[in-house]
Parts: C-alpha cells; structure tokens; sequence
C-alpha cells in the first residue's frame, strides 16, 4: 500500500523501501499489517514479549512511547496498520537530522502525519455527516467540534469509557468545548467506531 510518514515531536514516521540498512527489521502483525520497525521506538511498538497482534498493537505503543509518540495521535498510526500500510519510527532528537530525514521520506513519497489524518477523516465524514444531519444538526457549522470530540474518544485513556467516565481529562484537554453537544456527540459515535474497530480486529 501507499507509504506512511511524518514527524512527531523527536520521533519521525518513515515507509517501506527505503533502505535504510541493517537496523531495519520488518514484521507482520496479523489483523493489522506489515511494520517496519527500527532501534528502541520498533522494539516498543512490538513489544517487549514478542510481536503484538491486532489492537492490542495500540496497546504496545501507548504503554512503551508515552515520552515519544502524542497519544491523540495514535489512531492514525493504528488506521494506517489496519489498511496495510507500512509504518517506520525513527527515535531522532536533533531537529536538524529530523528534518533531514522528512525530507528523505518526502522524496520516497511517504504521506505525512497530517495528510494521514486527513485522509482518515475523510473516509469517515460523509457517514458521521449523514449520521449528525439525521438528528436535524448543521454538521458543517458543528463539524469542528464535532471531530474533536471523536477523536478525543480515540485517545487511550478514553478507550471504554463513557463521556461522563472520561469526563475529568476531557475538561483538562479541552476546555468549556467538551461540554457543548456536537463535541459530546462526536464523542459517542467515536466511542462506537473504535468498539466496532476492536471487535473486528479483536482475533
């Protein structure tokens, strides 16, 4: 599939076919994808007890990356696994050599971090639009909200719990914005897509 990259804070996301020597490992996580891994960030994302298999390979990366990769990030990572796409993690705290190695992956084609994401939502919106329209809402007036609140229900922490459990670090996130209705409504429909994700991919 299309190769996946971007920068996240002192990590860097890279794709496959790159070449980058014998620190690349690549391995397959079933009901996920292939993943190519290198150094300490691919040792985390696999595991300390072997390969992780399924969702539980969000699990692995939000247990071993809490200092590296931004939480209300990895549903992207875990979107683009689930469509087999290849995914590299590049542990690089100098900017200079991250910004290198963007440009590298620019040039192999990799689709940025931000790019993905938008290309993620816009598998989804015509669906969630359908869905907020159906209840008499203006989806393109609330939609900002509205995908805030979905995706904050992606995050981690927030994975099976309600609105009202997560309620405490939904304020500390976001403010007075958590408690007006297109957000708490994007919330549940996102609770809802990750439980569909989980039970399909849960073998």
């Amino acid at each position: 599939g299309t190769a996946f990259g971007g920068a996240v804070g002192g990590a860097v996301g890279a794709a496959s076919g790159l070449g980058l020597g014998a620190a690349l490992a690549s391995f397959f996580i079933p009901g996920v994808g292939p993943i190519l891994a290198a150094g300490l960030v691919g040792a985390a994302l696999l595991g300390a007890g072997g390969v992780a298999t399924g969702m539980a390979a969000g699990g692995a990366l939000e247990d071993s990356l809490a200092k590296g990769l931004p939480h209300d990030e990895l549903f992207v990572y875990e979107d683009a696994l689930r469509q087999g796409r290849s995914v590299l993690l590049v542990s690089l705290e100098d900017e200079a050599k991250a910004e290198a190695v963007r440009g590298l992956m620019t040039e192999a084609g990799a689709e940025s971090l931000d790019a993905a994401r938008e290309s993620w939502w816009v598998g989804l919106r015509d669906a969630e639009e359908e869905e907020y329209s159906g209840q008499g809402s203006d989806f393109k007036s609330d939609e900002p909200h509205y995908r805030r609140g979905f995706e904050a229900a992606l995050h981690p922490r927030a994975r099976g719990r309600s609105y009202d459990e997560d309620a405490e670090r939904l304020r500390e996130c976001f403010g007075d914005e958590c408690s007006v209705g297109p957000f708490k409504s994007g919330y549940e429909r996102g609770r809802r897509y990750h439980q569909t994700l989980a039970e399909k991919h849960k073998a």
